[in-house]
């Protein structure tokens, strides 16, 4: 299964909008967090699970999201195929299934982006993998400012 982005659709009328994505199942997403950078430019990469499932959401600002499958969690592929998604407020919902690893730049100075996750805290602790931040590198061509 490859990353999906749901698209956000909306009504307007004259009592204002409605935003919504209808396709979206959040039956299995448990928790919650939002993360705010404080520098324009920061990469927060790459963070990878065996179980654990995302849906990520930009809540202000641009930000470029990106999702690597994992073939061998000790001995990733170099080569894998980068999901690349510049995201902001209007673009929906990005699932991120399990077996891949994610990562997001801020675009812009004033941003905060939201990630929903399928394990509690617990749980997805155990199911942690990091890889460095410029294993892969799509960030490179936005000259980021700080790797995490």
């Amino acid at each position: 299964m490859e990353p999906i982005l749901y698209q956000r659709s909306s009504n307007s009328d004259h009592r204002g909008t409605v935003s919504f994505t209808n396709e979206l199942d959040l039956n299995k997403a448990v928790r919650t967090y939002k993360v705010t950078n404080k520098q324009i430019k920061t990469v927060r990469a790459w963070h990878g699970h065996k179980l654990e499932e995302k849906w990520i959401i930009v809540e202000e600002g641009e930000f470029l999201v990106c999702a690597v499958e994992i073939d061998n969690f000790q001995n990733p592929n170099k080569e894998q195929k980068i999901f690349e998604f510049n995201m902001t407020p209007n673009d929906g919902v990005l699932f991120i299934p399990k077996n891949y690893a994610n990562g997001a730049m801020n675009l812009s100075e004033n941003n905060s982006i939201r990630y929903l996750s399928s394990l509690p805290l617990e749980e997805s602790i155990n199911d942690d993998y990091r890889f460095d931040s410029q294993f892969w590198d799509p960030w490179s061509k936005f000259n980021p400012n700080l790797y995490e």
